[in-house]
């Protein structure tokens, strides 16, 4: 079996996500290969090689320079067909789930989304808003699977490897890069945050987050964050998301409070320093990452929180 890892340039080198793609890919056994899409990305490519990628394709073009959803999936596939590889792993980004879809089509393949771990022979995702963990097999002879970023360590391990110059036609690309906007802040910027209380869909009701949330954030001198069902309910605006799809926090304490855990909010925040977790459901997954997990109420736990931290600071 060959795996064909795609990796993606973020800021010049080689993002975090694709060398996580890396360590999943050795829990599928098999041969592994590369795959670095981009203009001038040589140096990219041997960071990739000899970094667990092994044999990396070079997909070098100008018209590659910037995401091209047209573009990358020409390249994926021709990588494919040079490398016969029957699995394809690409990381869950905006960049990744744009194109997976299309380039399983493309392939006649079977397609596994936000996948974070690989057994029983069988890939894994969350689903039901992490509630449930479902194991998928796909039977097509090629697969396609994006991964969820920080569903694994990023390889760590040095190897061997070589860089290959791929083909691929990119006359007549459907799609043109433009440009790239980026929102302006609003003063919500949590990833500078040493101490983040956040509130999921279990606080029950928007005004909840200020009578609760936001008076043990003040008590700790830190800030408010929520869960994306909160911000997509409109209780708090996105700045306030800490998740995948939101803002990657590493506070040095990170309260989680009727947040149940699914693996887009895992992403976000699990590099904090010290995480507690409270919630109703002992079997919630945000136990899974918690060093401190609280099984109770959380409209008794919080206020009681919030006047002992009163307190001791006097």
């Amino acid at each position: 079996m060959t795996i064909l890892v795609v990796g993606e340039i973020q800021k010049g080198s080689v993002r975090e996500a694709s060398y996580e793609l890396i360590t999943f890919a050795k829990k599928l056994g098999g041969d592994v290969k590369g795959l670095i899409i981009g203009s001038g990305c040589g140096a990219e490519a041997e960071a990739f090689a000899k970094k667990g990628a092994g044999s990396v394709y070079v997909a070098d073009e100008p018209a590659l320079a910037n995401y091209n959803v047209d573009g990358w999936t020409r390249a994926i596939k021709a990588a494919v067909a040079a490398s016969g590889a029957t699995t394809v792993l690409i990381s869950n980004t905006p960049s990744g789930w744009d194109c997976a879809a299309r380039v399983a089509a493309g392939l006649d393949a079977g397609f596994v989304s936000d996948a974070f771990d690989f057994a029983d022979g069988a890939f894994v995702r969350r689903v039901f808003n992490g509630k449930l963990d479902a194991k998928v097999v796909s039977s097509a002879a090629k697969t396609v699977v994006t991964v969820q970023p920080g569903a694994c360590k990023p390889f760590e391990g040095s190897a061997d490897g070589k860089t290959e110059k791929l083909a691929v036609d990119v006359s007549g690309l459907k799609a043109k890069f433009v440009e790239t906007k980026v929102a302006a802040a609003k003063g919500h910027d949590l990833t500078k945050a040493e101490i983040i209380v956040s509130g999921g869909r279990g606080v029950g009701a928007p005004e909840k987050f200020t009578e609760v949330i936001q008076p043990l954030a003040d008590a700790l001198g830190g800030q408010m964050g929520a869960s994306r069902p909160v911000v997509d309910a409109g209780w708090l605006p996105h700045e306030y998301q800490v998740g995948s799809s939101g803002q990657i926090v590493t506070p040095k304490l990170y309260l989680a409070c009727g947040i149940s855990g699914a693996i887009q909010h895992l992403v976000g925040m699990k590099g904090a320093n010290y995480i507690i977790a409270i919630n109703k459901d002992p079997d919630a997954p945000i136990f899974e990452v918690a060093q401190l997990g609280v099984v109770g109420d959380l409209f008794e736990i919080v206020p009681k929180l919030t006047a002992a931290v009163k307190a001791a600071k006097g």
